[in-house]
C-alpha cells in the first residue's frame, strides 16, 4: 500500500511539472545586431537566458544595411541593433518600428594590418602606398561609410596629401559583406590593411593584428541605435530585450567588450 501512495504521489509530482512546462513554453526572441556585437551581445543573450529560463534567444549578425533590408521585405525579428543610424532611420520611414529608438553604444574607427605586416606599414600614411592590399566593407554596410569618410578626412591634413584618399582606395581589392570578415581577411594575411571598429580588433583576434588608431582630429565615432521591431511575435520580451541592453548591467558587459557608454 506504501508503495502504491508512493508512485502515485511521484506521478503527480511529475503530472504538475509538465503542466508547468506547459504553462510556460520556451519564448525565442530573435534579435537581428550588427556584426560588430557579436561578441558583446552573445553574452548579454546568455545572461538574459539565465535570468528567464523559458527565453531563447537567436541573434542574426550581419551588416546593418543586410539586416535592415531583411526586415524590411519581411523577416521576423523581435529587436533591431545597428551599427549607424541611417539604417534605423530607414527602418522608421518604413513603419518597422515599435517604441523608441535608444543610442546604447559608441564605437571608433581603426586601422589594421596583419602582425606579420607584410607591406612594412609604418603608419596610416602607407595605406596608399602603391601595391598595398587594402580591403573594405561596401559603402552601403556602415564600417565601409565610415572608412572612406575616415580617408576624406584624413587628406584634409597636408602631411596626407589631398590626393590621399584617392590612392589609397586605389589600392582597393575587396569589399566584404561585413566587419568581421574585413577583419578575419587581415588576420589571415589575405589583405595588407583594412579599417574596423576598436572592439573588432580586441581580444583572441588582437594578437594577430597591428592596430593604427585615428589622429584625435580625425576620429570618427559611430553610433549605434537600437529598437523593438513591430515584427515581434512577443512585443513585451522584444522591449524586455532593450531594456537590458541600455541598462545599467547591459552597459558594463558592452563597456568590458571595448564599447563607449551610449547615451
Amino acid at each position: 500500500m506504501r508503495r502504491l501512495l508512493i508512485a502515485f504521489l511521484v506521478g503527480v509530482a511529475m503530472l504538475q511539472a509538465a503542466t508547468s512546462a506547459e504553462a510556460k513554453p520556451t519564448r525565442t526572441i530573435t534579435v537581428f545586431a550588427a556584426a560588430s556585437l557579436s561578441d558583446a551581445f552573445n553574452e548579454i543573450g546568455k545572461q538574459l537566458e539565465l535570468e528567464h529560463p523559458d527565453w531563447k534567444v537567436r541573434f542574426n549578425f550581419g551588416g546593418s544595411n543586410q539586416l535592415a533590408l531583411q526586415i524590411e521585405n519581411g523577416a521576423m525579428a523581435d529587436v533591431f541593433a545597428s551599427a549607424d543610424q541611417p539604417w534605423m532611420v530607414h527602418l522608421a520611414e518604413r513603419d518597422r518600428l515599435a517604441g523608441a529608438v535608444r543610442v546604447f553604444a559608441r564605437n571608433r574607427l581603426v586601422g589594421i594590418v596583419p602582425a606579420t605586416n607584410p607591406a612594412r606599414i609604418s603608419s596610416l600614411r602607407d595605406f596608399s602606398k602603391r601595391g598595398v592590399k587594402l580591403v573594405l566593407t561596401g559603402e552601403a554596410v556602415p564600417i565601409g561609410l565610415y572608412a572612406r569618410e575616415a580617408l576624406r578626412r584624413l587628406s584634409q591634413k597636408p602631411e596626407y596629401g589631398q590626393d590621399f584618399a584617392r590612392r589609397a582606395l586605389a589600392n582597393l581589392v575587396s569589399e566584404e559583406e561585413n566587419v568581421r570578415a574585413v577583419v578575419t581577411k587581415v588576420q589571415l594575411g589575405e589583405a595588407d590593411a583594412g579599417f574596423c571598429y576598436t572592439t573588432d580588433a580586441l581580444g583572441a583576434v588582437a594578437r594577430y593584428l597591428r592596430t593604427f588608431p585615428m589622429p584625435e582630429d580625425v576620429d570618427i565615432i559611430a553610433e549605434y541605435p537600437i529598437a523593438a521591431l513591430k515584427s515581434a511575435p512577443s512585443a513585451e520580451a522584444a522591449r524586455a530585450f532593450v531594456d537590458f541592453v541600455v541598462s545599467p548591467e547591459g552597459q558594463r558587459i558592452l563597456t568590458r567588450y571595448g564599447f563607449l557608454a551610449g547615451s
